[in-house]
């Protein structure tokens, strides 16, 4: 028999169960603000995560650090930390620790008051992080909340005991999801390694089986085959440097997923420029590097005519070389860690790969008539084998969807927890 629901007041919400009480944060949690102080140096180090609150050591930590933790926060076992900070894109927002030490002064820490168990806050805090629902009530750039803003936000309060049941059953059944989840990421990074060794061994050794092999005095090539050549990538590109007059031109943008693609396709389509009058050219077939993003293996063959930003590099063939063949090897390991090398500027992500530092790279290379065969031989596999990968991401994402609406619909009460669950 359903039971008896009525009106949250909170439109994210909806409906709730009628014996269950609307309220405000601060009726649920108290806020500390502890210092850690002189016992920083006897005190476990965490970290809030996508995982969770979880142990951190001091002595592997890297990038700008305090010049002590005396001024971070003690935590107790079952506080909540909540990040209340760029709640438009910060990766995490909430988690319940299951350890005392100190964290961040940048989290706030949370006790719960009698009417509200821990783990069943980790799983409201979980829903309302779900669509980002705090975003619309920070008021600033950064859209924070201080503490006073979020004690005075909604929240719904179910009685103890049926808290209490929400919590166990959820629990239980999202490790049972999480389980699948893991399971099917790791299974998602097996074919995407065993699809790089795929392309890795056929552009280094050939796709005929056992052959005379030489061994090259450049590091990153190793042992080629006998009848291939050693040759600077100089003679297999030529750069293409015409620019759009009128700028009416399709826009084009690099995913790293599906190569070079109209901007407009993106998943998240960038902040575009004002006009694109000056942007360079692209035809169907040419080679398109990212020079700011070479190193990550940014780059692809064109299946579109249209335009891009100013700073990627465009390449045409000079005839020696199957462009879809050389994406193919500039993507293997050996080719990423050395455009790396060769890439110049100061800084993560102002680093950029010039035509003359790609140019000065030498490549082993089979006969145009062995690349193309190669070519079309990794299509065959790749097709089949990213067949296989967006099956499981479908699955993937259908898993995490199910567990956003299982955690919603129990801790909104639109489904009762059965009492001998």
């Amino acid at each position: 028999m359903s039971r008896e629901m009525k009106e949250s007041g909170i439109e994210w919400v909806g409906t709730i169960p009628a014996n269950w009480t609307v309220t405000r944060n601060k009726a649920c949690f108290t806020c500390g603000k502890a210092i850690i102080g002189a016992d920083s140096e006897k005190t476990q180090l965490l970290s809030l995560t996508t995982h969770g609150v979880v142990k951190k050591s001091t002595e592997v930590l890297s990038g700008k650090l305090p010049e002590s933790f005396d001024t971070y926060q003690v935590v107790e076992e079952n506080n909540l930390v909540m990040c209340l900070f760029d709640l438009d894109f910060s990766a995490v927002f909430s988690g319940v620790s299951r350890y005392n030490g100190m964290i961040s002064p940048a989290y706030k820490v949370l006790s719960c008051r009698k009417n509200m168990l821990p783990l069943f806050a980790d799983r409201w805090f979980a829903f309302v992080f779900d669509d980002r629902k705090f975003v619309h009530y920070a008021k600033n750039l950064r859209y924070t909340l201080n503490y006073n803003e979020f004690a005075d936000l909604p929240i719904i309060v179910p009685p103890i005991a049926e808290q209490e049941r929400i919590s166990q059953f959820l629990s239980k059944e999202c490790e049972r999801i999480d389980k699948v989840i893991h399971e099917t990421k790791s299974s998602i990074s097996e074919y995407k390694v065993l699809k790089q060794a795929v392309i890795t061994q056929a552009v280094t050794e050939g796709i005929h089986g056992s052959r005379s092999m030489v061994k090259s005095e450049h590091e990153w090539i190793g042992e080629y085959p006998a009848e291939w050549s050693q040759i600077k990538i100089k003679w297999l590109l030529n750069e293409r440097k015409e620019r759009s007059i009128h700028g009416e031109e399709e826009p084009l943008s690099m995913s790293q997923k599906f190569g070079l693609i109209p901007t407009k396709a993106m998943d998240r389509v960038p902040n575009m420029a004002s006009s694109f009058v000056g942007a360079k050219l692209v035809s169907v077939g040419d080679l398109v590097f990212n020079k700011l993003k070479a190193h990550l293996g940014v780059f692809a063959v064109s299946g579109y005519d249209g335009l891009v930003s100013p700073d990627y590099a465009v390449y045409s063939t000079t005839g020696v070389a199957n462009l879809k063949y050389l994406e193919y090897l500039f993507k293997t390991p050996q080719y990423i860690s050395e455009f790396r090398k060769k890439s110049s500027g100061v800084g993560a992500g102002l680093t950029r790969l010039y035509t003359d530092d790609l140019y000065s790279i030498y490549c082993a290379l089979p006969p145009l008539d062995e690349q193309l065969e190669i070519v079309d031989y990794l299509t065959e596999q790749c097709v089949e084998m990213d067949k296989l990968i967006a099956k499981k991401e479908q699955f993937l994402g259908e898993l995490e969807k199910y567990k956003k609406s299982l955690i919603y619909e129990y801790v909104t009460g639109k489904k009762e927890v059965p009492w001998d669950n």
